[in-house]
């Protein structure tokens, strides 16, 4: 697997966030566009694409993601759940957009999980060591279990719940 450090992609994350949020803007739909993933992070290694977040009032998400499936295209359906929905922004580098219900279970997984990785540099080394380890056979899974970790660790982290 190809990894670059973030400093290398951050330019084009941070005009990919500003298209996507004006678009969401235009679009007329309530929410918040941030950037999330390697990119957002110094230090941290990415595989080069850009992932977005799209945190939306828990009472607008339906209509929020009906008004992207016409936008944007649908990815990964199979992890679809009541509070993720996921879309490809056509650009380049790849960007990727998740929408989520602010508070929810999801919103609180990459909230919470990039707060805590943006906060200790440990967590990155950490971060970075999964990411040079894994194939593309077991990236998803050993990335889901390094998220469950940190979100783990939340509780007792000093950026995370005791002090945050």
């Amino acid at each position: 697997m190809h990894l670059i450090p973030a400093e290398r992609i951050r330019p084009a994350a941070e005009r990919s966030l500003a298209a996507v949020r004006t678009r969401v803007q235009v679009l007329g739909l309530p929410g918040d566009v941030v950037l999330l993933g390697g990119s957002s992070v110094p230090g941290a290694l990415t595989r080069g694409d850009i992932d977005l977040h799209l945190r939306v009032p828990p009472t607008e998400f339906a209509r929020v993601v009906e008004t992207l499936k016409a936008v944007f295209a649908v990815v990964h359906p199979e992890i679809w759940a009541p509070t993720l929905a996921t879309f490809a922004v056509a650009d380049d580098p790849p960007v990727g957009l998740a929408v989520t219900p602010a508070g929810s279970e999801h919103d609180l997984r990459f909230t919470r999980s990039w707060q805590l990785l943006a906060a200790d540099p440990a967590l990155i080394q950490e971060y970075n060591a999964v990411k040079r380890s894994v194939t593309d056979a077991d990236y998803e899974a050993r990335k889901s279990a390094f998220f469950d970790m940190l979100l783990a660790r939340w509780p007792s982290h000093p950026a995370g719940g005791l002090y945050g």
